[in-house]
């Protein structure tokens, strides 16, 4: 249909109209859904001290409260045998470094034959007792496995290897990076050289920042 004067209308046709009207309905509706998706889906935590685990008594704790320090990370096992050395070495570490600057930080393990039996609260009632350790203990974990948890995952991830056995250890910095591992045969004067160098910079850095 022409308008008066020979020139096509400037009227859409109602077909035309509806057809418009869809496509910006879907185009906007898709928007929203990937917007939607985006703002739910649960961010991969950037570092060790992004997680949050549970302590011997299964309530949940955050590794924020860590951040800023250095932590040696490991997996425990009260019936190991190499299980006193380990402890008497960690135990003297966490004693002279200072939770000031530094902690051990030990998650029991069950998955290396009967090494580690027992709940949580019993393990660490049984390291304290037995051994006389004093640094803090989380709940009993998988390290292995579709199973295994997330904060230790995170730790194996980083340096692509897994344990072979209890007592491997990971110095993670401040920034929650993983920085040096140590499996379980590794000499304990190698730990302690490692983290007494890392807690010098972070108590250098302190200063400087002053």
């Amino acid at each position: 249909m022409e308008a008066l004067g020979g020139y096509p209308s400037k009227s859409s046709s109602p077909k035309a109209k509806t057809t418009l009207t869809v496509l910006l309905s879907m185009t906007v509706g898709v928007g929203c859904l990937l917007l939607l998706q985006t703002q739910l889906r649960p961010r991969r935590p950037a570092d060790f001290y992004s997680f949050e685990v549970k302590d011997a008594k299964g309530r949940p704790v955050s590794l924020e409260k860590y951040r800023g320090k250095a932590s040696l990370v490991v997996n425990v096992a009260s019936h190991c045998e190499r299980t006193q050395e380990n402890y008497a070495a960690l135990q003297a570490l966490h004693r002279e470094l200072g939770t000031s600057h530094f902690n051990v930080l030990a998650f029991p393990c069950g998955q290396f034959g009967d090494t580690e039996p027992g709940t949580s609260r019993d393990i660490e009632a049984l390291a304290k007792s037995a051994y006389g350790v004093t640094f803090p203990f989380f709940s009993r974990i998988k390290i292995m496995g579709s199973e295994a948890d997330p904060a230790f995952k995170f730790l194996t991830d980083s340096v692509q290897k897994t344990p072979k056995w209890n007592f491997w250890k990971f110095l993670v910095d401040p920034e929650g990076r993983v920085v040096r591992f140590w499996r379980t045969d590794e000499p304990a004067e190698s730990v302690r050289r490692e983290a007494t160098a890392l807690v010098r910079e972070i108590i250098l850095k302190k200063r400087v920042e002053l």
